[in-house]
């Protein structure tokens, strides 16, 4: 299926254990579809928890010219063709930050757990090699993961009703919580995955002066905002079979395949 005048469409994609491989974040299922949706200018948008830095690299590697979404929907990047009032760096890109700087929820967690003495530890505890041994990442990609700008993966090491304790106190200081494949993370609670791509929708509907149909994929509970947003959604099966709840309204569709092979079985549903 081709982007024309009369359907535009955008496809917004979730990376680890969606388009990429959850151990080897390889991506070569993915390719043929890939190379369809290029050859349809269709614009592939990344709507991910890692940062910029990383996504960078990948955009790159992929060849996209689509604008992106880092940190859990936490900051949106727009190449030139997407800007309007923004002005695009030397790069050529424009940077948009949609929720809390990295610095306040790091000061707000060590906050929480100064006066809660909450058990979790997050990229903002790690070592370089310890970020690598958790997330399976080399070094250099170790690397650009812990350049965040506005969200903290963590890992929870207490029980569950701390967690929910700790969910209410961050409530209250203006956060949210979300569970990835990986990794809890913390975030301002006026971002989130859903709300970036719907920021992006609105944007394409004024430059190009058409509402797009959109597709989203993703295989994580914080996938959940992107896939009810989307007009036709696909649930890549996840690498630890977690329960995700969509709610009955939305077009879904699940995979039996994992990775980017359901990536690609998903696309094959909705755009054959």
């Amino acid at each position: 299926m081709t982007s024309t005048p009369q359907q535009p469409l955008l496809v917004f994609t979730d990376l680890d254990g969606s388009l990429l491989d959850h151990a080897t974040y390889d991506y070569t299922p993915a390719m043929t579809w890939l190379e369809r949706l290029r050859e349809g200018a269709v614009p592939v948008i990344i709507n991910t928890s890692k940062t910029a830095a990383e996504v960078m690299v990948l955009h790159q590697a992929l060849g996209l010219d689509a604008p992106f979404i880092a940190e859990n929907g936490a900051s949106i990047h727009l190449p030139a063709s997407w800007c309007l009032n923004e002005t695009p760096d030397e790069r050529g890109w424009a940077d948009i930050v949609l929720g809390e700087s990295y610095r306040r929820i790091r000061d707000v967690l060590e906050a929480i757990r100064a006066t809660e003495g909450f058990q979790f530890r997050g990229f903002g505890d790690f070592s370089i090699d310890e970020v690598a041994e958790h997330t399976g990442l080399d070094i250099h990609d170790a690397e650009l993961a812990h350049l965040r700008e506005a969200s903290e993966p963590l890992i929870w090491e207490d029980t569950e009703e701390a967690l929910e304790r700790f969910r209410l106190l961050l409530i209250g200081a203006g956060l949210s919580l979300t569970q990835g494949g990986r990794f809890y993370h913390v975030l301002g609670d006026n971002s989130g995955k859903g709300r970036a791509m719907a920021w992006l929708v609105d944007r394409y509907h004024l430059l190009k002066g058409q509402r797009p149909l959109t597709v989203g994929l993703g295989d994580g509970p914080n996938d959940i905002p992107m896939l009810e947003s989307v007009d036709r959604a696909v649930l890549i099966r996840g690498e630890h079979d977690t329960p995700i709840r969509i709610v009955e309204t939305v077009q879904l569709y699940t995979t039996t395949q994992k990775g980017p092979a359901g990536w690609s079985e998903g696309l094959d549903h909705w755009l054959g």
